[in-house]
């Protein structure tokens, strides 16, 4: 059996940025909720309602989002499902790269541990300013402590 090597290796357009092997970040924002369902640390001690948005974090500026990975350690109540994307951190929309709350996914099952993947189609965009990550819950009220980790990889560009 043959050993094939492709020529040109590493590829000089996978260097991104000052390091060798490119800019690639991943955040990483924790949700917690507690046992009456409120966010943990949120300001408001009410429980997440069917269709409340959390904010959880903030994307910064001239960062090309590229993926996520929903890590749901302890589910929120049963049937609860989400939506996760991006709303801009001043509350003003851009018509370059309109925000979308379900950017990364959507009826996505939080109501169970698991891993889930950004199975959308939506094309990378490179965020004009600052924008919150945000969750929308669908379906139930939550009622229950409960922990997951979002996970955006984005690449450094800068503002243009």
């Amino acid at each position: 059996m043959a050993t094939i090597t492709k020529l040109g290796i590493p590829d000089p357009s996978n260097q991104l940025g000052a390091s060798p092997y490119g800019n690639l970040t991943a955040f990483r924002y924790v949700l917690e909720t507690t046992a009456t369902g409120a966010v943990k640390g949120g300001d408001s001690t009410a429980a997440v309602a069917s269709g409340d948005t959390v904010k959880i974090g903030l994307l910064p500026a001239g960062f090309r989002l590229i993926d996520s990975e929903i890590v749901v350690k302890t589910g929120l109540t049963a049937t609860i499902t989400a939506k996760v994307g991006f709303a801009y951190a001043d509350g003003v929309d851009s018509t370059a790269v309109p925000q979308d709350d379900d950017f990364f996914g959507t009826g996505i099952t939080v109501a169970t541990a698991g891993r889930y993947r950004n199975a959308t189609s939506n094309a990378s965009v490179t965020l004009p300013k600052e924008a919150w990550l945000t969750l929308t819950t669908a379906v139930a009220a939550n009622a229950k402590a409960s922990e997951m980790e979002i996970i955006v990889f984005a690449i450094n560009e800068g503002v243009a």
